[in-house]
């Protein structure tokens, strides 16, 4: 799939809606980087940049009640490719026919 974003675009937009989760739960940022378990400049520098390592990201959604969401992620079927005949059509079975 093309993405017209870059991957830092990406990590600060998740930031940005990190923040705004914290801001919705009446947080402070030292507050949630205590319920993170990091340092409070490390988490302010993820709010500012989106710059972070992924075990710390985790606890990030962890908190948020975000990491089953996280987990799902890449679990579905790919459907590249696959017609709309493909996903309607009846499932065929294998074996071998009756003779009469």
């Amino acid at each position: 799939m093309l993405s017209l974003k870059s991957t830092q675009e990406v990590a600060r937009d998740l930031a940005f809606r990190v923040r705004e989760r914290r801001l919705q739960r009446g947080w402070t940022q030292d507050e949630m980087a205590q319920r993170a378990g990091m340092k409070t400049p490390t988490y302010v520098l993820f709010e500012r940049t989106g710059r972070i390592a992924l075990a710390r990201l985790l606890k990030i959604f962890q908190v948020l009640d975000w990491l089953d969401a996280f987990d799902q992620l890449g679990r579905g079927q790919d459907l590249t490719g696959v017609s709309l005949d493909d996903l309607t059509s009846p499932e065929r079975k294998r074996g071998r026919r009756k003779s009469s």
